[in-house]
């Protein structure tokens, strides 16, 4: 599988296995060991690179990238990121003005997140930051690195200008293309962001002997707007959704700014999360309560689903092979949305519990009510029970009391190492306390100190 792109400003032509990883191949064939192996799975930010397209450039990590993916991009290593004569990066000479390093190792994946952020003209640092871990310089220099090298220009000679290339790997631009070839190849696995195939490969050492890129479809790249819904695309990442949600879901949005890391937002696509089917995965709770319709295709013929009726039971969805996600449609407006996630570290975590509210209340009873949480179950799931229990009801503390009983009813959530199932219940009934607190005016935020 021949492969094209820009490595550090040089164009580099590789013959690539369809699951070789870019971090394998930059230590291993090409020497560039700045580039660390930590954790493998998209963890802690040690293989950072910088990825340009023609969306700009983001941060990804190279252990889970798989080297077709690059196909007529742009890549830049730490090794890349000053200048041909040695001179410093602006975050580079301010790392070490401000002692933002000392064992080093995870120096390299820093640079290059704070890199491609500077690119982007971004302060946000923590949340750009969130995907790499430090263990013993600690996050305070560093923070102040990128705060002062957010006052400097941006140099010139990172603007590398992905190279014009043929899709020699399988990379269909079309959904007609896709849908034909997926329906005549059923077994076939299909690759979007990699953020869960890649642990696929890296950690289970799977072979995957045919595969399908999807990064050059743009049929599911679009997200579209109507009067009432909001389309999005099997192929929109979870960075693009994030941006879009923040102003008409605001609350999933601080859910999906939770949601990973930077790096793995840049490559995670919406469809690729709702079709792995997990049961603690944050999105479909969220989609689930929004009232979200699943869209579907196997070869020419499609079809819609309400999403809470994709998932059948733990590892099995309602998706025969060769059909593939082709999108998601949710409400344009929800006001009464609040997505909360509970998790042992804020930041880059998964969930022992996320719960997510949608109830309408109308002249002081509630009239309609969708309830979905992931983690309480084989998959995510409706909270029926507590639906019905609220339905019909005043909107008061006290049917909120008599409701979370209900919980037991729709949930008998697992034990494991995350939490216990009796956390996770009464988490869950807690949950429905909170929303009714929040949607009263209350402050519920974590992040907020009241005095």
């Amino acid at each position: 599988m021949n492969v094209t792109f820009l490595l550090n400003g040089e164009t580099v032509q590789v013959d690539a296995g369809a699951t070789r990883t870019l971090l394998d191949w930059l230590r291993e064939d090409r020497a560039l060991c700045g580039t660390k192996e930590g954790c493998n799975e998209g963890d802690c930010g040690a293989c950072t690179v910088i990825v340009q397209d023609d969306g700009g450039p983001k941060a990804l990590n190279a252990c889970i990238l798989f080297l077709p993916q690059l196909h007529g991009k742009a890549v830049r290593t730490v090794e890349g990121i000053s200048a041909p004569d040695g001179t410093l990066h602006p975050v580079q000479a301010a790392m070490v003005d401000h002692h933002g390093s000392q064992c080093g190792f995870c120096t390299p994946g820093f640079i290059a997140s704070m890199t491609a952020a500077h690119m982007q003209g971004r302060t946000d640092h923590d949340d750009v930051l969130a995907g790499n871990l430090c263990r013993c310089t600690g996050y305070a220099p560093i923070i102040r690195a990128a705060q002062a090298a957010a006052t400097v220009p941006s140099p010139d000679w990172l603007a590398d200008t992905p190279p014009d290339v043929d899709a020699r790997p399988y990379a269909p631009e079309t959904l007609d293309e896709l849908a034909s070839w997926y329906a005549a190849h059923p077994d076939a696995t299909l690759i979007a962001g990699a953020t869960d195939v890649g642990l696929w490969v890296t950690k289970q050492l799977r072979d995957l002997p045919q595969v399908a890129f999807l990064n050059r479809c743009a049929d599911l790249r679009a997200i579209t707007m109507t009067d009432d819904s909001i389309q999005i695309g099997a192929g929109v990442t979870m960075t693009e959704v994030l941006h879009k949600m923040g102003e008409y879901h605001p609350s999933y949005a601080e859910l999906i700014r939770r949601y990973g890391s930077e790096q793995v937002r840049n490559a995670a696509t919406v469809g690729g999360n709702i079709a792995n089917g997990s049961p603690i995965g944050d999105n479909p709770p969220a989609l689930i309560a929004l009232g979200a319709v699943l869209h579907l295709r196997h070869g020419d013929a499609t079809r819609d689903m309400p999403l809470e009726n994709f998932f059948v039971a733990y590892g099995k969805q309602d998706r025969v092979p060769g059909e593939l996600v082709t999108g998601v449609t949710i409400p344009r407006r929800a006001p009464d949305l609040r997505c909360y996630k509970i998790s042992k570290r804020f930041d880059q975590d998964i969930s022992a519990v996320c719960g997510c509210f949608n109830v309408t209340v109308t002249d002081g009873t509630v009239t309609a009510a969708r309830i979905a949480f992931g983690g309480m179950a084989g998959t995510p799931l409706r909270a029926s029970a507590v639906e019905a229990a609220l339905i019909g009801k005043t909107w008061a503390q006290d049917t909120v009391a008599n409701a979370v009983q209900a919980f037991a009813q729709d949930y008998t959530p697992m034990t494991d190492m995350r939490a216990s199932a009796g956390y996770r219940l009464q988490t869950a009934e807690n949950l429905l306390h909170r929303y009714f607190a929040d949607r009263s005016g209350q402050v519920t935020s974590v992040l907020e100190v009241q005095t």
